[in-house]
């Protein structure tokens, strides 16, 4: 059992590491702006789905492996980032698709679709598994047993705490969203401004060496 102590110090670095931009704060922003406000919400319940995995598989130890192999690690960050290139591009390459609807409607894409789109960024997310395995095994009581209940409840509360921040940034931009949407022009440069987000991203990702530490 932590410590009120240790448990606030855990919640305010969780919350330190959601709120900094990363790739799932980057993606909820380009689905919001891209697709309005359900197709942002749907893509963070997938993200989330796709956390929970991670927090299952560190807390069952594949994450473990994971963090000892630097060639899964890269596999997963590689995967993970060329998605979202993928995701991006098909943005870009759809924007008059979406400044057809102007009038306020977002594009059709079926909810399935987009919790899939979702969960892949979310489980192949680096900043998430380099927290996860770095991070949530300080906060462990191995005086008090049970450590996969306790990491599966620490990354539970992460998850949690980034579906909060996720679903203000949600708001935020399928605001901005309607604001764009009032003119054809000015949603079709949004869909390729939230694609050329997430090629971004997925670019930077590519670049980014850095392995979490060992467990």
């Amino acid at each position: 059992m932590l410590s009120a102590q240790t448990f606030t110090t855990f919640v305010i670095a969780a919350f330190i590491m959601v709120v900094i931009p990363g790739p799932t704060v980057l993606f909820t922003i380009g689905r919001a702006m891209a697709l309005g406000r359900l197709g942002g919400f749907l893509s963070i319940l997938g993200t989330a789905l796709g956390s929970i995995l991670l927090v299952v598989g560190v807390a069952l130890g594949v994450g473990t492996v994971v963090a000892q192999s630097i060639v899964l690690f890269t596999v997963v960050k590689v995967l993970g980032a060329g998605y979202l290139i993928f995701l991006g591009i098909q943005a870009v390459r759809h924007r008059r698709d979406a400044a057809a609807t102007a009038s306020g409607t977002v594009p059709k894409r079926s909810g399935a679709r987009l919790l899939g789109e979702g969960f892949v960024v979310g489980v192949t997310n680096p900043k998430s598994i380099a927290f996860f395995l770095a991070i949530l095994p300080q906060f462990v009581d191995l005086d008090a047993g049970a450590v996969p209940m306790q990491l599966f409840v620490l990354g539970t509360i992460v998850v949690a705490i980034g579906v909060a921040c996720d679903a203000l940034w949600v708001l935020l931009a399928s605001s901005a969203r309607a604001w764009f949407g009032r003119s054809p022009r000015r949603i079709e440069a949004l869909s390729a401004t939230g694609g050329g987000l997430m090629i971004a991203l997925g670019a930077f990702l590519l670049i980014w060496s850095e392995k979490p530490a060992s467990v």
